[in-house]
């Protein structure tokens, strides 16, 4: 092969990640010059590389695997997003995989950036069966508390999707309201693909949103920090005092208010009672 050859060949098989042929493998390893091992390594680490993640996913499929070998197909994840912010919704998502789907690099959407986000959150559209995000305002989390907020927004994702599922994995909680058979999954983002896909739909969509808040109340850095309590937060709420958005059940939120601390929420029986059940 020519210096020209390999190149070619580093640009079909590195750059663009085309399987290669057993042919064409069989010729680099023959050819002693170093851009041919350059690019047999390159193809190994690769390999190595799809069968790890091929492990991985393997792993987070393992309770939807299970489910869909008993004959349920319609398996649905739920997670919500937005618990801590002291301003703008809570979201929640619910996520129907198709049996058997795999979706490369799918993770819990905080070990990811906002780009790998926005983009699993297009392809997890496109291969589930059905999915479904859904909010509860700022209005709603003072009256309820944000723990029931949070519940309250994974009821409406799971009915609003397009379809029943037969089987609800829910990060580390227990809809009781809801009869269908389920499963809470402590940390359950880095367990189970269904519940990560839903983290991640909910995610970017409360992101979005946020940054329309970001427009509507300019100065608080909502498209950056998302509402969170953070420095930048703190101060603009010291700056600016507390908009429309901010949630008034939240201590730092009451405080610039000049209004009294809440006594604590929820009971820690009724935490209990709404987490009971089996584990994993």
């Amino acid at each position: 092969m020519t210096r020209y050859s390999l190149d070619e060949l580093r640009q079909r098989y590195v750059v663009e990640g085309r399987p290669l042929e057993a042919s064409v493998e069989e010729i680099l390893r023959a050819d002693s010059r170093g851009g041919a091992r350059a690019i047999l390594v390159a193809i190994e680490k690769r390999r190595f590389e799809n069968r790890s993640e091929g492990q991985r996913l393997r792993r987070m499929l393992r309770y939807e695997t299970l489910l869909w070998d008993q004959g349920q197909d319609a398996v649905a994840g739920i997670d919500e997003a937005g618990m801590s912010p002291l301003a703008g919704p809570v979201s929640a998502a619910a996520v129907i995989l198709k049996p058997g789907t795999r979706i490369i690099g799918i993770d819990d959407s905080k070990k990811l950036d906002a780009n790998s986000r926005e983009a699993l959150a297009i392809e997890i559209k496109e291969k589930a069966a059905s999915w479904s995000v859904a909010f509860v305002e700022v209005e709603e989390i003072d009256t309820i508390n944000i723990y029931w907020a949070g519940i309250l927004a994974m009821r409406r994702a799971v009915e609003g999707l397009g379809f029943t599922p037969q089987h609800l994995l829910i990060d580390a909680k227990r809809l009781k309201d809801i009869a269908i058979p389920q499963q809470p999954i402590i940390k359950g983002d880095i367990k189970s693909a269904s519940i990560a896909a839903a983290s991640i739909l909910a995610k970017v969509s409360r992101d979005a949103l946020m940054r329309t808040l970001d427009m509507r109340y300019p100065g608080y850095g909502f498209a950056d920090h998302k509402g969170y309590p953070v420095r930048a937060h703190y101060a603009a709420l010291t700056r600016l005092g507390a908009c429309a958005a901010h949630r008034r059940s939240f201590g730092p939120v009451r405080e610039v208010l000049g209004l009294p601390p809440l006594p604590p929420w929820p009971l820690a029986s009724e935490r209990v009672d709404a987490l009971s059940g089996p584990e994993a």
